[in-house]
């Protein structure tokens, strides 16, 4: 019998899909007081990957991609996607978000997402979260799935989350 291990601290990540007319600095000072400092960014890009948002939150939206500073475990994933819900809620207009928050991790081998959605590749956490592997990390880079969501299949993303990674590794040596 293998003896039961406390998991590693994780790197949190999230991604911010947003409508124009949305104060992105406000909207990031909610998501710092979850998750603490924001340590990098990718530039805001053009989200138009997908339709899926378009009859909620309609055209014209911008995406971001932020890391945070503490390390965190990540049996806490869960309690922060509800209050990642709680702030896009916050923001919401007439029943309509108009901001997403798509809160996750980097581990060294994985980037997983939380979702309150279930699929086959995703794994329930606690309180009706799952827990949803988008990214693998072998031979020195991230690697897709069928399911990997377009936005983080991009370049842009790709060297993000390998930067980010890089920076976990050494953090997590310094941590333990």
């Amino acid at each position: 019998m293998a003896a039961i291990r406390h998991p590693q601290p994780v790197k949190p990540i999230c991604g911010i899909t947003f409508t124009e007319d949305v104060d992105l600095q406000e909207v990031l000072r909610q998501i710092e007081e979850v998750l603490g400092p924001i340590d990098d960014q990718t530039p805001f890009f053009d989200f138009n990957f997908t339709t899926y948002y378009l009859e909620e939150m309609g055209s014209k939206l911008k995406k971001i991609f932020l890391s945070f500073q503490r390390l965190i475990h990540p049996g806490l994933l869960p309690e922060i996607k509800k209050k990642a819900n709680e702030i896009e809620q916050s923001w919401a207009l007439e029943g309509r978000r108009r901001v997403n928050l798509d809160p996750g991790y980097i581990a060294g081998a994985k980037l997983i997402l939380a979702s309150t959605k279930d699929f086959a590749h995703r794994i329930f956490l606690a309180d009706g979260i799952y827990g949803d592997v988008q990214l693998k990390f072998r031979q020195d880079r991230f690697r897709t799935e069928k399911w990997t969501y377009p936005d983080y299949q991009t370049e842009l993303a790709l060297t993000f989350f390998r930067k980010v990674r890089k920076k976990y590794v050494r953090e997590v040596k310094g941590h333990v």
